[in-house]
C-alpha cells in the first residue's frame, strides 16, 4: 500500500518575457503563443512555438526554459533537462530553471542530481518556497524523512498557501507510520484545493483502519479524477478489508484496467 502514498507535488516554474520576426511573427509573439498553449496543456503545439522562438533569437533563456516544461509534461525528461540546461547556460542566476531541471531529474529518479539543482535555486532565492517542498521529495525518495520534513516546514513557513507541501509532508509522515499527523496534513491539503491528497487520506484512513472513511475518500479522488487507477486500487482494498469482496475485487480490476497491474496480483490472490 505504501505505493499509494507516494504522490508528490512537483513544482515547474514558467517564465513570461524579447524580438526577431518569422512568417511575420516576431520571437515574443511566437513565445506568447506558446504559453498561450501551454496553459491549455497542449504541449506539443507549445513545443513548436517555443522552437520557432529560440531559432528566431537563440540567446532567449525563457524559452529553452518553457520548452523544457512542455517536454517534461511529456515526459520527455531528458530533453527536458538539455532545455533547462541550456536556460541555465544562458543565464547563471535562473532559479527557476534549476529547480525546474530539479523536476526533471526527480521524475528520473536522479534524486541525488535534483537536490544539488534545488539547493542552487535556493541559493539563488531563499524565498523559493517550491524549491523547498521539491528538495523534500527528493530527500524523502532517499528516505531521509527528517530532511524531508524540515524542507516542506521551510516552504510551508514561506509559504503557508502551497498545498503540495502540507501534501507531501502527510507523503513523509505517513512513511514515517505516523498516520495522524499524515492525515492532519492531507486535510490541510484538501482545503487548500488538493486533489491528491484525499487518495492519500484515504489510505492513511485506511492504515488506522478507518476503512468506511478511507472508502469515502478514495471515492471523492475518483470523482475528481475518473482515471485514478491508485485511488481504485486503494478503495478496493478498503471495501475487502471491510468485508466487501465483490466490491474490492471489481475496484482492483478497474484499477488493472487503467494501468496498476500489481492490482491482479490482489485478484490472483482474494478473487478466484
Amino acid at each position: 500500500m505504501k505505493k499509494l502514498l507516494t504522490i508528490p507535488f512537483l513544482f515547474l516554474i514558467l517564465s513570461i518575457g524579447c524580438s526577431n520576426t518569422m512568417q511575420g511573427q516576431t520571437a515574443q509573439e511566437f513565445f506568447d503563443q506558446g504559453n498561450a498553449k501551454r496553459k491549455l496543456e497542449d504541449y506539443r503545439g507549445a513545443i513548436q512555438d517555443y522552437t520557432k522562438t529560440i531559432e528566431l533569437n537563440p540567446q532567449f533563456s525563457e524559452a529553452y526554459n518553457n520548452r523544457g516544461f512542455a517536454k517534461n509534461n511529456l515526459e520527455d525528461h531528458r530533453g527536458a533537462i538539455q532545455d533547462f540546461s541550456k536556460a541555465i547556460a544562458l543565464n547563471l542566476q535562473y532559479a527557476d530553471a534549476y529547480s525546474n531541471r530539479g523536476v526533471a531529474k526527480y521524475d528520473l529518479k536522479d534524486y541525488r542530481g535534483a537536490i544539488e539543482d534545488y539547493t542552487k535555486a535556493i541559493a539563488l532565492n531563499p524565498q523559493y518556497a517550491k524549491a523547498y517542498s521539491n528538495r523534500g521529495n527528493a530527500k524523502n525518495g532517499f528516505e531521509d524523512y527528517q530532511g524531508a520534513i524540515q524542507d516542506f516546514n521551510k516552504a510551508i513557513a514561506l509559504n503557508p498557501q502551497l498545498s503540495g507541501a502540507y501534501n507531501n509532508r502527510g507523503i513523509t509522515k505517513s512513511d514515517l507510520e505516523d498516520y495522524r499527523g499524515a492525515m492532519q496534513d492531507y486535510t490541510k491539503a484538501i482545503a487548500l484545493d488538493s486533489q491528491d491528497a484525499y487518495r492519500n487520506r484515504g489510505s492513511a484512513k485506511g492504515r488506522l483502519e478507518d476503512y468506511m472513511g478511507a472508502i469515502q475518500d478514495f471515492n471523492k479522488a475518483i470523482a475528481l479524477n475518473p482515471q485514478d487507477a491508485k485511488a481504485y486500487f486503494g478503495r478496493g482494498s478498503a471495501k475487502f478489508k471491510n468485508g466487501d469482496k465483490n466490491g474490492g475485487c471489481l475496484d482492483w480490476s478497474e484499477a488493472g484496467e487503467l494501468g496498476d497491474y500489481t492490482a491482479y496480483d490482489l485478484i490472483k490472490e482474494h478473487c478466484n
